[in-house]
Order: C-alpha cells, then structure tokens, then sequence
C-alpha cells in the first residue's frame, strides 16, 4: 500500500506540538472536573517553571539530569535494546564520582572533574556490562537484566553507605561531604566572575556536560562507523551480519556508553547540590529517562526539549501544588503522565490525519 510522505517540519514541530496540545487539553479536563480553573493551573505551572530567575535555574536544573539519563536510554534504542537499568547505572556512577571526590579530593577542580567524569563513566558502564554481555552472547533479554541490577545495585548501595562508607559519627546512610574544591561550580557564580547578576539556582556546570555529551552522542551514532554499525543492527540483525558487522559487539558498545551516559547524571545531583553520596539521589531519574527518550525520538537534540518539559513539569508542578492545594503532586504526576502518553505511547495520533493534508504526493510502495 501507499504510504504519503509528510515534510520535515510536520514530522519534527507540528506532529509532536500536536501531540503535547491534546496532552494538556486532557489534563485542563481533569482538572476541571476537579472543580479547579485550569487555565489558573497552567498559569501557575508556566510562571513557576519559567517566571522568575530562580524558577528557570531548577528547572534547567532538573533538565540537566534527564539530559544524561535520556541520552543513555536513547543510545541503546538505537541499537534496539531497551535499556531500563538506568536507574542502578546512575546509581553506581554516583559512586564512582563519589569516590573520587571523597579520596582525590585535595587535588585541585579543574584536575579533579576529569576524574569524576572518568568515574562516573566507568562505573555506570561496568553496571551495564553484565546485562550487556549476558544478551549479547548468552540471549537473556535485556529487559528483565536490566531490571534486576536495578534492585541488585540498590541494594549494594545501600548496604555500602549503611556500613562501608557512612560518615563517622553520623546514623545517617551518607558519606561525609566532599571537599568544597570538588564542588560543581553554579551557573550564577560563573556568572558573577563576568559581572553578570544571575538568581541563585542550584544549576551548575554539569548542564554544559550534559550539552557536550548530546553533541558527543550525535557525533558518534551518525558520524562514525561504530554508531553506524550499532544502527544497522537494530534495523535488521540479520542484514547486518551479512554485512560484516558483529551483532554482540554493537549491543556490547551500544550498552556500555548508555551505562557510561546514565552514570554521569551524578556529576549534577552530588557534586552539584548534594556534596555527598546519599541514598536513593537518583530519585527515579532513570526511569524518567525512559520517557524522555521517547517524547525526544531518540535525538539528542529532542531529548534537550523534552528534558526542557519535564524539567518545567516538575519545577512548576511544585508552584502550582503550592499555589492550588486541591491539585495534589498526584495530580501533577497525572499531567506528566498524559504528557508521556500522548507525545510517546501515542505519537502517531494525528498521522492518518496528517499525511492527507500535508502529504507530498511521494508514495513508498510496501511489498
């Protein structure tokens, strides 16, 4: 049958912007039924994501951890492998970053960031290595691996800051406080060296890494052979092997830069605000991911956007919880959830619709 050819535009901004409306529209519903004005509650939830210096700050904030763990997740997509061990990645690359902050943490900044980096990589991509090899070479779906060292690196965690690395004196399931020198810088003090009078916000430098590593990612997965290779496996296997390339290598790299990606978010959160390793930081961030992935098409450059809206829903959730009671954060988990919907599980909504308007008249014959 024919298939219409929609242009650029329509695939990358109108379908999706469709796809978000409807996702509000459903939300206004509800809150409606509520008995709740819903245009007062989307008031709210702009002006707290994005209506006073320090708003934008947590909301780019939030973005810069789903930045890293969507990045992870979309890695693996492009592979066909759905990778839902972020979490218990992002969790033991926090480890990594924190052992390094707590045990070189004389060394000056600008020698001890690199360090972290490395560590934080390392330790997320070595999470992901046993899943990763267990699918490649043995057939374990990845799927069910990947969600049990969720509970596995969980447990280690919690086991390591209970009674390996809990700060003296403290009945708390935390490390002692880094060194200030191992501090992430904030935005607004870098700022304030060029005379420039930011709000105080917790986003922090991490943000300009995670940018990199979306342009890092774009580079690899279209611009080298090994990102080529990871393509051709998730689009057929078996062409693939026809072609010369190893399946169990792409799934090895494939997953060891999503684990390496999601390992990093820890560079945000403790090196950032934390300034120590605590128990459960990553706060579902890995999971969070997931979505992220979607709403972004598996795109660095759409998951920065739709990190932007998640980051702006958790932000202004929290103002508009605070500005409407009646409007729980259950609620505005709903909202978040209807946005996932509708811009993920159901992207393809308005499609049908489309391609009569705005088809190109180009028919792809399918055999």
């Amino acid at each position: 049958m024919a298939q219409a050819k929609l242009p650029g535009w329509v695939n990358a901004g109108l379908i999706p912007a469709l796809n978000l409306l409807t996702a509000f529209a459903v939300s206004g519903l509800v809150i409606l039924a509520m008995g709740e004005n819903p245009v007062t509650a989307f008031g709210y939830l702009i002006y707290g994501a994005f209506g006073y210096g320090e708003a934008v700050g947590y909301t780019l904030f939030y973005a810069t951890n789903f930045i890293f763990t969507g990045l992870a997740v979309a890695v693996a997509f492009h592979c066909y492998l759905f990778n839902i061990g972020g979490e218990g990645q992002a969790y033991l690359g926090g480890l990594g970053i924190g052992l390094v902050c707590l045990y070189l943490g004389d060394l000056p900044f600008w020698a001890v960031l690199p360090l972290t980096v490395l560590g934080g990589a390392l330790f997320g991509a070595a999470w992901a290595a046993v899943p990763a090899y267990l699918q490649a070479r043995r057939g374990s779906h990845i799927v069910i691996t990947t969600i049990m060292f969720n509970f596995i690196g969980s447990s280690i965690m919690t086991w390591l800051l209970v009674d390996r690395l809990k700060r003296p004196g403290s009945q708390l399931p935390e490390t002692s406080h880094f060194p200030e020198q191992t501090w992430m810088p904030k935005v607004h003090e870098l700022a304030a060296q060029f005379g420039l009078d930011l709000a105080r916000s917790p986003v922090n430098l991490s943000l300009l890494i995670a940018l990199l590593c979306c342009v890092g990612v774009w580079l690899f997965i279209w611009r080298t052979r090994w990102g080529y290779e990871m393509r051709a496996v998730g689009k057929n296997p078996e062409a693939a092997v026809y072609g010369g390339i190893s399946p169990a290598k792409a799934i090895m790299v494939s997953m060891l830069l999503s684990g390496a990606l999601a390992g990093l978010m820890g560079l945000n959160e403790l090196m950032g605000v934390q300034h120590r390793v605590i128990i459960n930081f990553t706060n579902g961030c890995g999971f969070v991911g997931i979505a992220i992935a979607l709403m972004g098409r598996n795109h660095p450059l759409g998951i920065v956007l739709a990190s932007l809206l998640m980051g702006a829903l958790f932000q202004g959730g929290a103002e508009l919880a605070f500005e409407m009671p009646a409007i729980t954060r259950d609620m505005i988990w709903t909202i978040q959830g209807f946005v996932i919907l509708f811009t993920g599980a159901l992207e393809h909504l308005y499609r049908p619709r489309l391609e009569r308007i705005f088809g190109r008249g180009e028919a792809e014959v399918a055999p």
